[in-house]
């Protein structure tokens, strides 16, 4: 057993002081507070590991580098494929190693890899057909992060358009293809799921397939006004009444964005992803948090396009953001906040707590830097930013101390070169 100490922690009924945290073979396994100091000490604010429910790690290598010119959606969206056309699985286990580890830097205990780009350039099936996969699910190991594998059906170019160009490297030929390809894949430490990346990638007739998957579902919805309009014109329904048909949406499937909403479909969904900093980025809109929440759908966040990779952002975000379409503040209480931004159930990982019998996954945040000095503890989620983690539990096991990854050496260094030798090949 381990004994913890810390000066402030984030319990399920709210804030608490002098708490002392056990653990024990990756668990904890007893959270008391107002008890004398014992054990290693914990400076600062314990706070549940947070979990990034939608990620595309590749992305991270976009970052900064799409906003010349302006640019729109579907400008930023020719640089990612041109960036997509590059990878192979050597140079996607080194740069998703850097970017988990930056992730469990900022605070993240898990993710939720969404992931399509599974074959060589042409569609060409590498001798292991889940090479990519299997270098994600390494990565994430040797990074030291919980990763849920959200394998990707990715079919179709658009609406009644067939892959091309680099889209060739997502595809499986059809569900069939696709689950077989995903039947031969090793999970190792990592969970499982599956993705649909969205209606204008996977035929409706292709839909049902889906219908009461048992495991973590998750598929990209009404992201674009476009997608909406080519929908109706197409079916003559929204993205979400499509799925609705298909017999996707059941209450494990998490909708990520899901944007551009009309009444019925947010009183379809049970699970709602929302990628604010990334969001804001592409300038897709501000999506209906508050109308979902208010109908029964659970909220989760994710970092997307790796433009930001940090929890407090996001979680913020998603207030702020229905600030300014509300035009008034408190729109969600500090809870609400922090349990989507620790939904670790989105992707099918074990809920993330401090409480006995929840996984060790604890993060530590300064109450004395600049940016978090004199707030009060419970509101440091909103003055804190990633820089303020100092230390990270995964499982038991410290994956950062005193702002030092202990797996990934120099992971900002290993970013930079990772980046740029891909943009220079």
């Amino acid at each position: 057993m381990t004994i913890l100490w810390a000066e402030h922690a984030w319990l399920p009924g709210g804030v608490a002081s002098d708490v002392r945290i056990e653990t024990a073979d990756g668990l904890l396994t007893a959270v008391t507070p107002n008890v004398p100091r014992e054990g290693t000490v914990l400076r600062g604010l314990v706070l549940p590991g947070f979990a990034n429910a939608h990620s595309h790690v590749f992305h991270r290598a976009l970052r900064g580098r799409t906003h010349h010119d302006r640019g729109t959606f579907w400008t930023w969206r020719d640089r990612m494929y041109e960036l997509a056309a590059k990878l192979d699985p050597d140079s996607c286990l080194r740069l998703a190693r850097a970017v988990y580890a930056e992730m469990t830097l900022a605070g993240y205990t898990a993710v939720g890899e969404f992931h399509y780009l599974h074959h060589a350039p042409g569609g060409r099936h590498y001798d292991d057909p889940n090479a990519m996969g299997h270098a994600l699910i390494q990565a994430a190991a040797e990074a030291g992060i919980r990763l849920t594998l959200l394998d990707t059906c990715y079919l179709a170019g658009g609406f009644d358009r067939e892959l091309s160009g680099v889209q060739l490297r997502f595809g499986d030929g059809d569900v069939d293809g696709w689950a077989a390809r995903l039947a031969a894949l090793k999970p190792g430490t990592a969970v499982v799921g599956a993705a649909v990346h969205s209606v204008r990638a996977v035929p409706a007739a292709q839909l049902p397939f889906f219908a009461g998957y048992d495991g973590p579902l998750h598929v990209h919805l009404s992201e674009q006004r476009s997608e909406n309009d080519d929908c109706r014109a197409r079916h003559g329904c929204t993205p979400t009444e499509l799925l609705h048909r298909a017999g996707v949406l059941g209450p494990r499937t998490v909708a990520v964005h899901a944007t551009h909403l009309t009444d019925t479909d947010i009183s379809s969904l049970s699970r709602v992803c929302f990628c604010p900093t990334t969001e804001r980025d592409l300038g897709d809109g501000i999506g209906p948090a508050r109308r979902l929440a208010d109908a029964g759908a659970a909220l989760c966040l994710g970092s997307d396009s790796q433009a930001v990779i940090d929890p407090f952002a996001e979680l913020r975000a998603l207030e702020l953001h229905e600030r300014l379409a509300a035009e008034e503040r408190g729109c969600f209480a500090v809870g609400e906040l922090m349990a989507a931004a620790s939904d670790h159930s989105a992707i099918g990982q074990p809920p993330a707590a401090l409480t006995g019998g929840a996984p060790a996954d604890l993060v530590v945040i300064a109450l004395d830097s600049v940016r978090t000095a004199g707030t009060a503890p419970g509101g440091a989620v909103f003055a804190a930013s990633a820089a303020d983690v100092t230390d990270v539990l995964v499982g038991g096991r410290w994956i950062v101390r005193d702002g030092v990854h202990q797996l990934v050496e120099r992971p900002a260094a290993a970013l930079a070169d990772e980046v740029e030798a891909l943009w220079r090949s």
